[in-house]
């Protein structure tokens, strides 16, 4: 063979091995994400491990636990699939989802029309509101009405946040965690915080020195939000919430984690 031949056979070769690699990087990225999670075996989930009792971390083993955590690992099972965690703070959540860190986002998060825009969610899985947070003690504070100028603490990003900016002249802190805001509100830093429900009385448990004020301030949904092309994935995991509906599994998980049973869509 001289040397022109070899130099075509090289070329032709080289030639075929770029389409080869063409053809498999075209159907990767054709390749749906629940048939992905199918064919790998695992459901990437991006959650806010600081909001028990619907994510957090158990101090004493350092585990991820939580309702949510409970109830993802359920539906992954379903797909069926292995749910693998990836830690994010909320405020990076939505984005994270978005630029494919992973599949899903199960962290506590309400449903809203902004939300929306940028996610696909399932349906309501869960129902919680934002409550007021104040120290035992201060007696001045019992409604949304009394906390106009005061000193708020939220977390970042959330709509316990939301609602803390719509309180006139209110000067508004927001954490990374809302264990931080209840933090500083039992030390004096605060004047209130605004928080779940849930979450709130997990902590107001601990911390016998804070409570409750008023009745919430709104009633929410929560939904698991996937990228908006990933309908796919969201029908399956609308089935899988109807079954474990249907099987009581959900209603196990609720008492097993303190969610009120009326707590539902």
């Amino acid at each position: 063979m001289n040397i022109r031949t070899l130099r075509g056979w090289r070329g032709a070769l080289t030639s075929l091995l770029g389409l080869a690699l063409l053809g498999l990087a075209c159907t990767a990225r054709e390749e749906g994400t629940l048939p992905r999670i199918r064919r790998t075996g695992v459901l990437r989930v991006g959650t806010d491990a600081t909001y028990p009792p619907f994510e957090t971390i158990d101090p004493a083993t350092g585990g991820l636990v939580g309702f949510d955590v409970d109830l993802v690992r359920a539906l992954a099972r379903q797909l069926p699939a292995r749910a693998e965690f990836v830690i994010v703070p909320f405020d990076g959540i939505v984005p994270g989802l978005k630029s494919g860190k992973y599949d899903l986002v199960v962290s506590a998060m309400t449903i809203t029309p902004e939300r929306a825009q940028q996610v696909r969610f399932t349906e309501p899985y869960t129902v919680a509101g934002q409550s007021i947070v104040v120290r035992r003690a201060e007696a001045s504070i019992r409604s949304a009405a009394e906390l106009a100028g005061k000193r708020i603490g939220c977390q970042l990003a959330t709509t316990g946040e939301m609602e803390a900016k719509k309180v006139p002249g209110a000067r508004v802190v927001s954490f990374d965690a809302i264990g931080s805001a209840f933090r500083d509100l039992e030390n004096g830093n605060l004047d209130a915080a605004i928080a779940d429900t849930p979450t709130a009385r997990i902590f107001i448990r601990d911390h016998p020195t804070l409570d409750l004020a008023g009745e919430p301030l709104t009633r929410e949904e929560f939904g698991m939000a996937a990228r908006p092309g990933d309908a796919e994935l969201v029908e399956a995991l609308n089935r899988g919430l109807a079954e474990l509906r249907d099987t009581g599994e959900m209603q196990a998980l609720e008492a097993k984690w303190g969610i009120a049973a009326g707590a539902r869509p």
